[in-house]
């Protein structure tokens, strides 16, 4: 069953118009490492609404790792979701600079851009997006820095949330690292001072991919292949290196590891080393599949254990 992909939406500039369904993600290539503690986490998820204000894009939904984020936006073009995008990236590097003295740290950062052009692809795209918690804890629900909890939960906040208009100037910059004026906007703030999604997110629009259904969509979260959408969502629409130059890329990577180059690791090595150099590398299931001299299947099955 269809649901409108494409609607019509009013921006923070007062124009109402046509808005597009993107995927964007942000990984941190290699050992970079874009969270260290609880208030990277929450400038990042803060970065993402104030730049969507400023950019004039709106968020459907989103996750924060340690070392990657995805974002689901409406944006009027392709343009629109990589300016915002890029502006994602560029005030939280200022952020991460100021506070680790680190320089140029989102250089080794890659943001991947992905039109959502059919409602199964969006829909696997907004189930991807919140899986991602697995990473980090066995329940979705208990990680903090993600939207799922805007999700079919009914308008239902925690107690004692305050509104971010109603503080004072100061008070904003220091919680949101801005000096923009958030005096129009609706967001909810708990008592950790962490953004509430479900004041934030465009969840009218989540649900209604799922056609207003919460089984509908708790079932696609459980039930989407996350290899499959990292590699359409991120992998495809990669530059990635000649065959030969991967492999001279990780065999340093394997040396480490194991003291042997890449062609001498036994299956269990490849095994263990494989996820690593999948998350970390701009490579692809079939090139692993290639350099690793496995079956394309068995590197998917080997990624679905991650």
């Amino acid at each position: 069953m269809a649901f409108q992909r494409i609607v019509t939406r009013t921006l923070w500039d007062g124009r109402t118009c046509l808005l597009y369904p993107f995927h964007i993600s942000l990984e941190g290539m290699e050992s970079t490492i874009l969270c260290r503690d609880d208030e990277d986490y929450d400038a990042m998820v803060k970065y993402i609404f104030v730049c969507a204000r400023r950019k004039k894009v709106r968020v459907i939904d989103y996750i924060v790792m340690s070392n990657h984020a995805h974002i689901a936006i409406l944006a009027e073009k392709q343009e629109c979701a990589k300016t915002y995008s890029d502006e994602v990236k560029r005030v939280y590097s200022m952020y991460f600079q100021n506070k680790y003295q680190c320089q140029k740290i989102l250089q080794r950062t890659e943001v991947c851009i992905q039109y959502l052009d059919s409602d199964r692809y969006l829909r696997n795209a907004l189930a991807y997006i919140p899986r991602n918690a697995f990473d980090a804890l066995s329940r979705i629900e208990d990680y903090q820095w993600t939207g799922y909890r805007a999700m079919f939960c009914n308008g239902m906040l925690p107690e004692r949330c305050t509104r971010v208009s109603q503080l004072t100037r100061r008070k904003k910059e220091a919680l949101f690292h801005t000096h923009d004026d958030l005096s129009d906007v609706p967001w909810l703030l708990n008592l950790r001072g962490e953004l509430e999604p479900v004041s934030a997110c465009d969840h009218n629009y989540l649900e209604a991919a799922f056609l207003n259904d919460p089984a509908f969509y708790f079932r696609s979260v459980g039930g989407v292949n996350r290899a499959e959408m990292q590699q359409k969502l991120q992998d495809s629409i990669r530059f990635r290196q000649r065959d030969d130059e991967f492999v001279k890329s990780i065999d340093p990577i394997c040396n480490r590891w194991f003291q042997k180059g890449l062609p001498e690791l036994s299956l269990e090595m490849k095994i263990r080393i494989l996820p690593y150099i999948y998350r970390t590398r701009k490579t692809s299931v079939p090139q692993l599949a290639r350099c690793f001299g496995l079956e394309r299947d068995y590197v998917v099955r080997i990624l679905e254990q991650i």
